[in-house]
């Protein structure tokens, strides 16, 4: 299992609700499933990937993330999860407002792009970044959204949320050891890594 989803189960508490969003082939929730029993869904976007969830014995839904929460009620889960996903979301402040509605917590994941090799790598060569961690070409990546850690902190200032755990982990892409980095994340981590809730008061939709 990807490092940053160690991290991630290591957070949830056994036998809560989950929802794992962009799930593709469900390690992560099989994984909590087997060693936490958690009672778990998830949600995805390619058939191939749901069809390996239901062979593994998960409960995954086809469908789109951003409309499929919609239609669940308030705090019907325990964590909702959104691992490497946000910087490809449209709208990830009324995402995540939303999320907040379904999820007594909500735990987000995002490459960093104000990793250090970003940063030199646009200095010299002046062209957009392709690493381990964000291995596509500006014309070709999912990506759609420029994310650091340091932006995340002030994006939760804004909208009213309280971080309660946060984590900055180097690993490579898809790779299942890194280590947990302390001194200048924002600089030196390759990902972040939130607990996040409402508690600070009402999450401001759309920002």
């Amino acid at each position: 299992m990807r490092f940053d989803l160690q991290v991630i189960a290591s957070w949830i508490e056994p036998g809560a609700r989950v929802l794992d969003l962009g799930c593709s082939e469900g390690n992560l929730l099989y994984y909590l499933k087997e060693e936490k029993g958690i009672r778990g869904t998830g949600i995805e976007s390619r058939e191939n990937k749901v069809a390996q969830c239901i062979a593994s014995g998960l409960t995954v839904l086809q469908g789109d993330l951003n409309t499929e929460v919609v239609d669940y009620p308030d705090n019907a889960f325990d964590y909702v999860i959104l691992s490497q996903t946000l910087q490809q979301v449209y709208a990830p402040d009324t995402l995540i407002a939303e999320l907040l509605r379904i999820g007594k917590q909500v735990i987000v994941s995002f490459p960093n792009f104000a990793h250090w090799r970003n940063r030199l790598q646009l200095l010299v060569t002046g062209k957009a970044p392709v690493s381990k961690q964000l291995p596509f070409e500006w014309y070709n990546t999912p990506n759609i959204r420029v994310i650091t850690i340091r932006d995340f902190y002030r994006f939760a200032r804004r909208m009213g949320i309280r971080i309660e755990k946060g984590a900055a982990i180097n690993s490579d892409h898809h790779a299942d050891t890194g280590n947990i980095v302390s001194f200048l994340p924002n600089l030196r981590a390759s990902y972040g890594i939130f607990l996040i809730s409402g508690r600070n008061g009402e999450v401001k939709k759309g920002g």
